[in-house]
């Protein structure tokens, strides 16, 4: 039997307490970031018909080939940019975000200030 994680579980439990509070509608979709220890990913949910509007990552090739030789806080802007671009190209400027259960710290606050900075509002 494999051990529980405490973290992963905290994390888990503010994810569910923030996403109980955030839900994104048809006019200002939520945007929802993810971390992982090597990569960031960012995406725009529409939480009523349950689809994702608009979806970027370290890992799209617009941001990796940008990214490469960059460290993690400057991919993390990169992928802010972009999403917010995205975003911008099909109409979308108000969001709410959506920090995962992860402290809005590091990597989550500059996606979220590079996204702000790039037009996005929330």
């Amino acid at each position: 039997m494999g051990k529980t994680n405490p973290q992963a579980l905290a994390r888990q439990r503010r994810q569910q307490r923030v996403r109980k509070k955030v839900k994104g509608t048809s006019d200002r979709p939520r945007l929802c970031v993810f971390r992982s220890a090597r990569h960031i990913y960012a995406q725009i949910i529409d939480d009523v018909t349950g689809t994702t509007l608009v979806e970027a990552s370290t890992l799209t090739d617009a941001v990796r080939t940008q990214a490469k030789g960059v460290n993690k806080k400057e991919a993390a802007k990169l992928v802010g940019r972009q999403i917010a671009a995205q975003a911008k190209a099909k109409g979308i400027v108000k969001v709410v975000f959506d920090r995962n259960g992860f402290l809005y710290h590091g990597r989550v606050q500059e996606l979220s200030n590079s996204a702000r900075e790039a037009g996005l509002e929330f």
